[in-house]
């Protein structure tokens, strides 16, 4: 489990959000508080008390990049406790945040060296009633439509997680 501190750069997928209510609605533990629907490109990022302006410069930077992007989410992925939605189309966004900053480890390695793109929808669903609800609800949304045009930087604090800065995919004019 994060601790508070704990940091993550993801692009929010404000239009996503109908997956991350679907499972809510099945069991509210399921869904992390404070955080919208996303991909994340680092997680965990600097931590909080190490972050510097060279982070959060680098990210804007990144970030503007990469052009804001239509979306398809059509493929449900899930593993043991875990339900999610494959998004290939922002793969090359991830691994250039990820070369980045070579020496962080997507989920402490957790997944491999590369794990894919994708929104989680909801974790610690183990019980296997629970999580095939989950898929059954989220299946039933796709595909869904929705657009790419921002990065943030999330920091997990005692009452989940909150922004920290916002940047728009393709600089200040979202090109």
């Amino acid at each position: 489990m994060p601790e508070p501190g704990t940091t993550a750069l993801v692009i929010v997928l404000p239009d996503a959000a109908p997956l991350l209510n679907a499972a809510w609605r099945i069991d509210p533990v399921l869904v992390r508080p404070g955080i919208p629907a996303h991909v994340s490109l680092l997680y965990p990022f600097v931590p909080e008390s190490a972050l510097t302006g060279q982070d959060e410069k680098g990210a804007r930077s990144l970030a503007a990049n990469f052009p804001a992007a239509d979306l398809l989410l059509e493929e449900l992925v899930t593993a043991s406790g875990f339900v999610g939605v494959a998004v290939p189309q922002l793969q090359p966004i991830v691994d250039a945040f990820r070369a980045q900053w070579p020496g962080l480890h997507p989920y402490r390695g957790r997944y491999g060296a590369r794990p894919a793109a994708h929104v989680t929808v909801a974790m610690g669903a183990d019980d296997p009633t629970t999580a095939a609800r989950v898929r059954a609800a989220v299946g039933s949304l796709l595909p869904l439509r929705t657009r790419a045009a921002a990065l943030q930087l999330v920091v997990l604090t005692e009452e989940g997680w909150r922004p920290r800065f916002t940047a728009p995919l393709g600089g200040p004019d979202g090109r």
